[in-house]
This record gives C-alpha cells, structure tokens and sequence, in this order.
C-alpha cells in the first residue's frame, strides 16, 4: 500500500453501479470506477472499468476472482459495499486494501483518504 507522504497519489477502485455511491459487493459488481486521490483530496476520474461478475446464480467463479483481482492489481485501495472473505484473502495476496464503505463516492473516498494518512503516521514512526 502506498503512503501519501509528500503528496503522493493513490489509486482506488469504486464498485459503483452509477458513479454516485458505493452500491455493489464485489463478487456482483461490473462496473469499477477508477480514481486517484491525492493528500489534499484532489480526485480525478481516471476509467470505468467493467468486469465479469464473480457470483452469478449463486456460483463463486474463482478463476474469474483472481482475473478481477489482477485487473484492479494497480489500486491500492477497493471501496465495495461488501465483500466475501474468499475475495478479501486474494486481494491482499495482491497488496489491495478491500474496505467495505457503502455510501455516496466522495464521502467514501475521503474516509480512505484518512486511513491512508494513519497508517503512514503509524509506519513511519
């Protein structure tokens, strides 16, 4: 995970069906909203991603989970509005921080905003 020390960038990837809030669980999700935010919030709209829905009637693929996962291995951050466990190991097998933050877009990413700030204070002390 990238630390936004001397205002450095992160990439986040927001499952969104609308571009407005934090609405899908990963394994339904299609549609990821790319964005990079910078210490100071400036958020730029970088891509909309589509993805092949890992959960379809009822079925976990875990080929197409690790292919969705690979596709989103240039985020530091997944904002979803739930995630399986299953998922969440694999993402952190690829150094993605999943969080599970449903609610409006700019709201969710500034919360991680936030985080990110925390824990580069905590590991830099």
């Amino acid at each position: 995970m990238m630390s936004m020390q001397n205002d450095r960038k992160i990439r986040v990837a927001v499952a969104s069906s609308d571009g407005i809030v934090v609405n899908s669980h990963f394994g339904r999700a299609r549609d990821f909203y790319i964005y990079e935010v910078s210490e100071n919030e400036d958020t730029v709209l970088l891509e909309k991603r589509e993805l092949v829905p890992i959960c379809e009637a009822g079925n976990h693929d875990e080929g197409r989970l690790q292919d969705n996962v690979k596709r989103l291995s240039d985020c530091d951050y997944v904002a979803v509005s739930r995630i399986g466990m299953g998922a969440l190991r694999v993402m952190n097998e690829y150094g993605i921080a999943a969080m599970e933050l449903p609610g409006e877009i700019e709201d969710s990413l500034h919360r991680i905003v936030v985080y990110d700030q925390i824990q580069g204070l905590m590991t830099t002390r």
